[in-house]
């Protein structure tokens, strides 16, 4: 077999059980079988990129990122949905209707929350994805869209032209797994699957779309030619039929009081869906009885949204508990009498963090109203105050970490209190994925999946652990390897000789990042002189604040921090300076410069390396204690703000003489 025909056969193989697993939800093959066949798929073509197929697999992966988003007119208008928010405007929709159809049949759908989007077809292909936007103009997603699985590529038959519309989203399981890794990475956190989806689609890198587990639902043939479809139940058919992913309801409604009593059922049933909805769709099924009753300048006169209230229930706060977050952020919990919301039972609402309980003065023991926020999490939005008994109790945050018992501190302008403890099992995972990270220790083999397997097994409990490690048990897990556990190994042994700042940065010390990480590896000729500074002392040093200062002092005045510092030492852990970096050459002391652009010979941050092994500094803003802007290609608003100062501007060329 050539090349090319295992191509296409690895390719229409593949694309065949993605429809299995994502869309019909019966996979035929396992998980390892279909990683092997889609790794041989990757290397032929990229042997052989004459001949990938636009329709392959890979694309799912994503591609290069891009500087922004091509505007799409819309042929067809992406109209939005009139909406009712009661049983009688959902009547006074039908008396519209019968106005001008006589004895309509309606379809009622579920109204996914998500984002709404065109795809087009042309000979059966994917060419083009967009968003809705303000339903003419949107823009071009189509390299994001093709990320999403349960989106075909190609479809069964070679129509000649199809758009269809739908609806993407992202699954509650999805939504709380992306939201834990933003938490651990200490990125802003999303309100709701919505935001996430939306958030996600409009990704300039189709890498990062890909990543998020996004999916969809299509429920609307915008315009189709070469095919003849009379009404909306055929239609859904026909697409489910060439691949698409449809929430399929051929059930024909007669009379609204038939429609609304399906409104109903599907309101009854959120809590048991894996997927978001904020509400319902009624739709006249016949195409030509739609033609007839045409649309408004906003939104089909043959089709209404019903929208689901937000529902409220009454309970007692009986306890306020605070869990401890994976970057160590202290969060109120209160615990309520059980009630049910939204059509699951609510015993729980975060309260956010203390300021939040002051304002809304929440007590235990307060008869509260709680909500579910974007039908997920449960919140406390008032206070029946009236009903006080003059029983109920103020409540404090603690002082002290309830998971390890280290201090808990508030900065200055922060709503969140925070743990300082570095063995805090609630921020172990986050806390080792820093350690070994490449500008830290610089550990290969301990990605977060590997690190998160050798926690649940037992065989750490902190980054101290790593240098005590069994390699040879860790080896005999699944998916490790006698290979991986040598590799490993010789990497741990590798950075117990990296330079003192390596370690500072490490340990994650809150505001202290790798250039401050650098600085006290400066200042301070070991670890131990560096636990035993003061505060008064640390912000002395050039660009270092109070803040940072008081952070460090607070980070060693932890008896289970220094414990940690302690078996680095006695793992052989290297805990102070090279002597030999010591700088001698001091021509750029005193100097500060600052990088902006692209530079054709350095990276930004080598060259920034360079600046400070000649005793200067750098600095990510230019302000009247610059002393040199180093501009390359595409310098920006630095160099602008440069020249008004008048701050002398260098090229590259400048700078490599002024290093010779």
């Amino acid at each position: 077999m050539t090349p090319q025909e295992r191509i296409e056969q690895l390719t229409d193989e593949l694309n065949r059980h993605n429809y299995n697993y994502y869309v019909l939800d019966a996979p035929e093959i396992s998980d390892f079988e279909f990683d092997a066949l889609l790794s041989e798929l990757e290397q032929l073509e990229e042997q052989h990129p004459q001949f990938k197929k636009p329709n392959s697999p890979t694309s799912r992966i994503g591609g290069e990122a891009v500087s922004s988003f091509a505007e799409v007119v819309h042929s067809v208008p992406m109209q939005s949905l009139q909406k009712a928010f009661s049983r009688a405007e959902i009547e006074d929709f039908d008396r519209r209707v019968r106005e001008v159809i006589q004895n309509p049949d309606y379809v009622v759908e579920h109204k996914i929350d998500g984002l709404s989007i065109s795809i087009e077809y042309v000979n059966g292909e994917l060419i083009r994805a967009s968003t809705r936007g303000d339903g003419i103009t949107g823009e071009d997603v189509t390299e994001n869209v093709k990320t999403i699985k349960t989106v075909p590529l190609k479809l069964k038959d070679s129509i000649p032209f199809l758009e269809v519309r739908g609806e993407v989203f992202m699954s509650d399981s999805s939504f709380m797994r992306l939201n834990e890794q933003l938490e651990t990475m200490e990125q802003p956190l999303f309100a709701n699957p919505r935001n996430a989806a939306a958030g996600s689609l409009r990704q300039l890198d189709s890498k990062i779309a890909a990543s998020r587990g996004l999916d969809i639902f299509v429920f609307n043939i915008q315009q189709i030619d070469g095919v003849d479809i009379s009404c909306h139940t055929d239609g859904l058919k026909f697409l489910k039929e060439q691949g698409f992913k449809t929430i399929l309801n051929d059930r024909i409604f007669k009379t609204i009081d038939e429609a609304y009593a399906e409104i109903e059922r599907i309101g009854n049933e959120r809590d048991k869906l894996y997927f978001g909805i904020d509400g319902a769709v009624i739709k006249v099924n016949d195409f030509r009885a739609r033609e007839i009753l045409g649309s408004t300048a906003k939104f089909p006169r043959w089709a209404i949204a019903y929208k689901y209230p937000a529902e409220k229930q009454t309970t007692v706060v009986r306890d306020i508990k605070v869990q401890v977050g994976r970057t160590g952020v202290l969060t109120p919990l209160a615990i309520l009498d059980t009630v049910r919301i939204a059509g699951s039972n609510v015993s729980r609402a975060t309260l956010h963090n203390i300021d939040y309980i002051q304002e809304k003065d929440i007590r235990i023991g307060d008869t509260v109203v709680i909500e579910k926020a974007g039908d997920i999490i449960p919140a406390v939005v008032e206070v029946i105050k009236e009903d006080r008994s003059g029983n109920e109790t103020v409540f404090e945050m603690p002082s002290k970490c309830p998971e390890c018992g280290a201090d808990v501190v508030r900065e200055e302008g922060e709503a969140a209190m925070r743990c300082t403890g570095i063995n805090c099992p609630a921020q172990r995972l986050r806390n080792i994925i820093h350690f070994v990270s490449r500008n830290a220790m610089d550990i290969d083999g301990m990605g977060p999946s590997n690190i998160e397997k050798l926690v649940e097994n037992g065989f750490i409990e902190n980054a101290a652990d790593l240098y005590y490690m069994d390699f040879d048990k860790a080896a005999e897990l699944k998916g490790f390897g006698a290979k991986w556990a040598a590799n490993l190994k010789q990497s741990i042994e590798k950075s117990k000789t990296n330079h003192l700042y390596r370690l500072i940065f490490g340990l994650g010390i809150r505001h202290i990042g790798e250039k401050a990480a650098k600085s006290l590896a400066k200042e301070f000729k070991s670890i131990d002189e560096l636990m035993n500074a003061t505060a008064m002392e640390m912000a002395c040093i050039d660009d270092f604040g109070m803040i940072m200062a008081s952070s460090v002092e607070e980070f060693f005045s932890q008896k289970q921090n220094i414990e940690f510092i302690e078996r680095l030492k006695k793992a052989g852990v290297n805990c102070r300076g090279d002597e030999e970096e010591s700088i001698n050459d001091n021509r750029f002391s005193g100097k500060t410069f600052v990088l902006t652009g692209t530079l054709e010979k350095y990276k930004r941050a080598d060259a920034g390396k360079i600046i400070e092994s000649f005793g200067g500094k750098t600095s990510s803003s230019v302000s009247k204690k610059t002393d040199y802007v180093l501009a390359g290609a595409e310098a920006g608003s630095k160099l602008e703000k440069a020249v008004k100062l008048g701050i002398q501007v260098i090229s590259e060329e400048e700078f490599e003489n002024m290093i010779k």
